[in-house]
């Protein structure tokens, strides 16, 4: 089940209750059950969708008892706060300052979209009016240099790497310190991928982390494998501060639900979400937005900002 069909089953529910002639206990269970099983269908854990019933179950006690309420809507709102939570973080993202030297590590696991995911960011920095630059520090992977450096000139942004070196560490420390000499406002460091068994990447991963000193650590959550993201944010977020995460591979596929409710359970925000193959499929990700989204309410919010990143920011 893909995202819209997610969407469209939960509207579904929202239309039963809608023509109802009687809302009571019976129909807000159908109503709640319907929502779970798409919420299930779309690999959100058990255990939130258990969450997000009984919540809603309360507050529809709690606020029909107050009296003076429009049982529909009262329901329609929990519902629709209930899932922004479901994809909320408590956990504020890093904010990048422009006129400063922002250092942004990537990391993330072999087959993720990650050095896609590098050059995307770097172009929408870039098309703000950012100064922007690539550092490829994935020696493990046959092609990683070659793959970032053709992403680099398609984007025209600036690239360090060496052909030659097989110490990332060294690339990294190199690579910063030539861009902020040159006044970068935003250097992107590309490190090797990884599985989370894999001791010497991870040690790997330090190390970058400790030379360069990066104010944010993205990490880079590809959605294909649904729930069983948490894990692995878990296991990144234990060996460096992850501070924000990029889902990637969102373009129509059954998981997209466990993956956005799984990461924010380790309440690591999620900044931007990935949507295809092209450097300008990326959005940004803002919770309300997403859910307006999802149940065909419009997205005011998001259509502004597109128009806004559409032209110059500094006009």
């Amino acid at each position: 089940m893909v995202l819209s069909d997610l969407g469209a089953q939960i509207t579904g529910a929202f239309r039963k209750l809608n023509t109802a002639p009687i809302i009571d206990d019976e129909l807000l269970d159908e109503v709640l059950k319907e929502i779970a099983s798409a919420l299930l269908h779309a690999d959100v854990n058990v255990r939130y969708v258990s969450e997000l019933r009984s919540n809603v179950k309360k507050r529809v006690l709690l606020e029909t008892d107050a009296g003076g309420v429009n049982k529909r809507k009262l329901i329609q709102k929990a519902v629709v706060e209930e899932l922004v939570r479901l994809v909320s973080a408590d956990k504020k993202p890093y904010k990048l300052e422009k006129g400063k030297c922002n250092v942004v590590m990537f990391v993330g696991l072999q087959g993720s979209g990650k050095t896609t995911t590098c050059t995307k960011y770097a172009h929408y920095y870039n098309r703000k009016g950012w100064k922007t630059a690539l550092v490829c520090c994935d020696t493990f992977r046959a092609g990683a240099f070659d793959q970032l450096k053709q992403n680099a000139s398609k984007v025209r942004i600036p690239f360090y790497g060496d052909y030659n070196e097989t110490d990332p560490v060294k690339i990294a420390e190199e690579g910063v310190q030539l861009f902020k000499k040159e006044k970068y406002d935003l250097i992107i460091v590309d490190t090797s991928g990884r599985h989370k068994q894999e001791q010497a990447l991870f040690d790997e991963m330090q190390q970058i982390n400790e030379v360069v000193a990066p104010d944010d650590v993205v990490f880079i959550m590809d959605s294909h494998i649904g729930q069983a993201c948490f894990e692995q944010a878990k296991a990144f977020r234990e060996c460096v501060n992850v501070g924000s995460v990029i889902v990637t591979k969102l373009d129509g596929h059954a998981k997209g639900g466990g993956a956005l409710s799984a990461v924010a359970a380790t309440n690591s925000p999620i900044i931007f979400l990935g949507t295809g193959e092209h450097f300008d499929e990326f959005q940004t990700f803002d919770p309300q937005s997403f859910v307006s989204r999802l149940l065909g309410m419009g997205d005011l919010k998001g259509l502004f900002q597109s128009i806004t990143e559409a032209m110059p920011l500094d006009k």
